[in-house]
């Protein structure tokens, strides 16, 4: 039998290229294959596995001319320059390095800071010119000040211990970040706008989703404190650039350090040559700790899976047994739709997850099971996540999991109720495999009902009164949004109901808030699956 080949498309450690030979891989080392698109398309076929870092662009034409390829290996956190839908079609695993570079990402984001805070790149280039302008480089002390960080996972519990290292008292966001977690952080949890309130310096550390987009926008820099100095090491997309601009020019964000741009590399940008602002190439995890770290584990995870199959922070495949796999595959899937319904109805911090398993399902795996309902419920704020990392993503935020196994004594012969309990309220939501092998719902914050998931829905929750299915069928048709199906479930007559709609179009904002007028209506969200 033939040796699995990998192909090495980055700038990777020579690490990763012994370890791959150690096990029995054979590897190929071209780290500048990547940046050549036409090049990687007519070299892939060759290869099992591929290692890359951000150089390396896995689009859908890439994988579709990757007719041997069963691993792709991302050294490093994110994986946006990976077509993962694509993979997944193709039976391609996604890995990525989770936890590699949080140290050496947090002390950059630290170093920007006090590179904001003193001036320095624009001392040194004056007084490496003959020039020795003292009194024109005025800074301010970090002792003291507020430090608001945005994202207190990984790397940003890190930004955080450093911080209060620093006499700094630190203020932080994330929706994830229970009261408890925070507490032992020695950090303060608030709301954004707090934050914004607050902070004279704001680091981000969170991912690039729909929700943290242009999550600094002109309106939420209008909400900070005159002076206020921004970081941003984390994901391009986090910051409205051109609004960013206007405010250093304005004076009303004093400095801003910024290693991650929309579009990268960043031969040109809105903010280049701004006064106050300092520049890095994408530097967040260039150490040679972490190149090391991020190589050595990637490696390690690729070998392991192509001469043992056992896999290890896959994006895209559970962590399942093949014995076991075609019982508890629709029960997966149904895990981690009830965990996705939760988390994307989730505003709040998170204190508790309550996963109960009644049935036969409780004679299955359920710490698989589990994996997935968390990795539903975090994806939504963490898109990286997965089966493996899940359970560590959420210890990290807190999140205390709660796991209950039973024999049926219910209607149902099997079911799994996710429970999720935060700083404002419970909610549960229960589901079941009916006999095509299709989850269901069967119940939501203890309301019966029966309802299929499908890609595009309305969360609809509501007062029981005459006239309501009319007035959203009416509204939704005047828009040109076809209704799938529509299922209703509520409490008794003329109390609360809920509304499960499915829609072949996604619903615009403008639409969300018609619908949100409409009499009786408590609340209305979007929800992709």
């Amino acid at each position: 039998m033939s040796k699995p080949r990998v192909l090495i498309s980055d700038a990777l450690s020579e690490t990763a290229v012994a370890i791959f030979r150690d096990r029995g891989v054979e590897v190929d080392f071209q780290p500048a294959l990547g940046k050549d698109k036409d090049a990687l398309i007519a070299a892939i076929g060759e290869y099992d596995g591929l290692a890359i870092r951000s150089a390396t662009k896995v689009t859908d034409k890439v994988i579709a001319a990757a007719n041997k390829l069963r691993v792709i290996g991302r050294a490093g956190i994110g994986v946006d320059n990976v077509d993962i839908p694509a993979a997944t079609a193709k039976g391609i695993i996604v890995m990525n390095t989770p936890f590699g570079n949080s140290i050496t990402t947090a002390e950059h984001a630290i170093a920007m800071m006090f590179a904001c805070a003193r001036q320095i790149p624009k001392a040194d280039a004056s007084t490496q010119a003959g020039k020795w302008e003292k009194s024109k480089f005025m800074g301010v002390e970090i002792t003291g000040k507020t430090l608001g960080i945005i994202g207190c996972g990984n790397i940003g519990s890190v930004v955080a211990r450093r911080a209060l290292g620093l006499s700094m008292r630190v203020v932080a966001y994330d929706p994830f970040l229970s009261e408890d977690r925070a507490a032992d952080l020695g950090v303060e949890k608030v709301e954004l706008d707090e934050l914004f309130r607050r902070a004279d310096f704001i680091t981000l550390h969170t991912p690039l989703t729909d929700r943290t987009r242009n999550i600094i926008s002109a309106d939420a820099i209008a909400k900070m404190r005159d002076g206020v100095r921004i970081i941003n090491c984390a994901r391009g997309g986090l910051i409205d650039e051109q609004a960013l601009r206007d405010a250093l020019d304005s004076g009303k964000v004093a400095a801003a350090g910024v290693d991650v741009f929309v579009q990268e590399p960043a031969k040109e940008n809105v903010l280049f040559g701004a006064p106050n602002v300092v520049c890095t190439p994408h530097l967040g995890a260039s150490t040679m700790e972490a190149q090391e770290n991020v190589a050595l584990q990637v490696a390690e995870q690729m070998a392991d899976y192509l001469t043992t199959g056992a896999v290890t922070n896959a994006l895209n495949m559970p962590s399942i047994s093949a014995e076991e796999a075609p019982r508890l595959t629709p029960f997966v899937k149904l895990a981690e739709q009830l965990g996705s319904f939760a988390g994307q109805l989730t505003e709040t911090g998170v204190r508790r997850v309550r996963i109960e398993y009644e049935g036969t399902v409780a004679e299955m795996n359920t710490k698989a099971l589990t994996s997935a309902a968390l990795t539903g419920f975090l994806q939504p704020l963490l898109q990286s996540v997965n089966m493996v990392s899940a359970p560590a993503a959420a210890k990290e935020r807190g999140i205390q999991v709660e796991e209950t196994r039973r024999e049926q004594h219910g209607a149902y012969e099997t079911y799994i109720r996710l429970t999720v309990v935060t700083d404002k309220q419970e909610r549960s939501v229960a589901g079941t495999v009916f006999a095509d092998g299709k989850p269901r719902i069967i119940q939501i914050k203890g309301i019966n009902m029966e309802a299929e998931l499908s890609e595009l829905m309305l969360y609809i929750t509501n007062n029981d009164k005459p006239g309501f299915i009319g007035r959203i069928g009416t509204l939704l048709g005047e828009n040109g949004i076809n209704i799938a199906r529509m299922q209703f479930g509520r409490d008794f007559e003329g109390g609360n109901a809920i509304a499960l709609v499915s829609v072949d179009h996604k619903i615009s904002p403008e639409l969300m808030e018609a619908i949100n007028r409409i009499e009786n209506v408590q609340q209305v969200k979007p929800l992709v699956f």
